[in-house]
């Protein structure tokens, strides 16, 4: 399935969702019948699908649908692409920025595909870790580059909100694959996400 924003709700899972979050609201002491709770159910319903549609989208026919013969073979960077996530474990927002590099092995794909796979996968009930690496499994299953390289920087309302309450922290996960795994390679993938060429101009 290509990449759609989802605008339309299915009525089934919609109808189950506001049934939940009535009576979850009612569990935490408060009044769902209450004027400014009447409708939140059915918010939090059409909410919550579209903020786990990720799980209707396929990553792998992202990139086919842009999937280019070329000779290129030098490090292509997509870097700083926003993302906003759904922890599994609190089911509390995460968020931060992921950075994707591929070395083409013959095919390269469109640059907003490559921000389509982040969504993807980060549109649903996941853990950094697991996030990580789904995106560069994708990219390497699909376009098989000579390298796949996925840094996410994220902060983490679970630790932020409760817990330990810890309000600055940033977590860092990172995979890597092929020419990636060399050193001097991810060194310069490092160099170039940390840089800011264009302030240079």
């Amino acid at each position: 399935m290509a990449y759609k924003r989802q605008d339309s709700y299915d009525e089934k899972v919609t109808s189950g969702l506001i049934d939940n979050y009535r009576k979850s609201i009612e569990l935490l002491g408060e009044d769902p019948e209450r004027e400014g709770l009447l409708k939140t159910p059915e918010r939090v319903a059409k909410a919550m699908q579209y903020m786990t549609q990720g799980y209707q989208m396929d990553a792998k026919a992202i990139l086919n649908g842009a999937k280019f013969t070329e000779a290129y073979s030098e490090m292509v960077i997509v870097k700083d692409i926003e993302l906003y996530s759904m922890c599994e474990h609190h089911m509390l927002p995460f968020f931060g920025k992921a950075h994707v590099a591929y070395i083409p092995n013959g095919y390269i794909t469109g640059l907003s595909k490559i921000a389509r796979v982040v969504d993807v996968f980060s549109r649903r009930l996941q853990v950094q870790e697991r996030l990580t690496h789904q995106i560069l499994d994708a990219i390497q299953e699909t376009l098989e580059p000579q390298g796949v390289a996925v840094v996410i920087e994220a902060q983490h309302l679970c630790m932020m909100m409760r817990g330990v309450q810890k309000q600055n922290s940033v977590t860092t996960t990172s995979a890597f694959s092929g020419q990636f795994a060399d050193g001097r390679t991810r060194a310069e993938f490092m160099k170039l996400i940390s840089s800011d060429l264009m302030s240079r101009r």
